[in-house]
């Protein structure tokens, strides 16, 4: 895994393509972002995992037209089909008004998903000839998600070297030791317009909740960064 702080050039003279995972939230936002300043040619790629909510994916074609991708793929994959997580089944409530972070793993863990992300990812840049893949993960302003964890990252990317012809791709996680403040900054000086985002976990009526793990760090995230926050809330 790469983890690609701020100050650091790109890995090679000339960047050629590049997959990106553009959920259309902040952090994959901002990695887009950087991808296209380091001179990469992204290629961006959103998962319809089975997401009750809409709004990210809606997020994410307003973010890969603002930003610029030479190419935008949308796949579906039913997780859904198999629950066990508040962001799939409408059965499972959504956490409120919590610390995230604390109180173990919350129920917005989708199992096996971004294993599955990045699954895809990895085929898709072995047909596009790309070598390297970038994925915004978090590990400090984040829910407690294993799947965001450096380990599982740099297991991944050693797998993907094992497991493909093209012989993987450099996994680049360049916001995981980040506070979301650190994000918004970057972000912002890069020119992500925020507004074109969505993070919330349960949206009401188009607007993010105000209330759930993503909208609390959101939230804090600009309020730490001294950016004005442009997301409509709820509550």
């Amino acid at each position: 895994m790469t983890n690609d702080p701020k100050t650091s050039m790109q890995d090679h003279d000339r960047p050629g393509r590049a997959v990106v995972l553009l959920s259309g939230g902040l952090d994959s936002s901002t990695v887009l972002a950087i991808v296209r300043a380091r001179g990469y040619e992204p290629w961006a790629l959103t998962v319809r995992y089975g997401q009750r909510h809409t709004e990210e994916l809606e997020a994410a074609r307003r973010v890969a037209q603002s930003i610029g991708v030479a190419g935008h793929e949308e796949i579906d994959v039913g997780l859904g089909r198999f629950g066990g997580s508040a962001l799939t089944a409408a059965d499972i409530p959504v956490p409120k008004d919590r610390e995230p972070g604390e109180g173990g793993v919350p129920p917005t863990y989708v199992p096996g998903r971004n294993t599955v992300l990045l699954a895809l990812a990895l085929a898709w840049a072995e047909v596009l000839g790309a070598e390297d893949l970038f994925i915004g993960v978090n590990s400090i302003d984040y829910s407690g998600y294993p799947d965001c964890r450096p380990e599982f990252i740099e297991a991944f990317e050693r797998a993907g070297r094992l497991g493909t012809v093209a012989g993987g791709a450099r996994i680049h996680a360049p916001l995981i030791e980040l506070t979301k403040g650190e994000i918004i900054r970057w972000g912002t000086d890069l020119g992500v317009d925020y507004a074109l985002t969505s993070s919330c976990y349960d949206p009401v009526a188009g607007a993010a909740c105000g209330r759930c793990d993503a909208c609390i760090l959101r939230r804090r995230g600009f309020q730490s960064a001294g950016v004005v926050d442009p997301t409509t809330y709820a509550g």
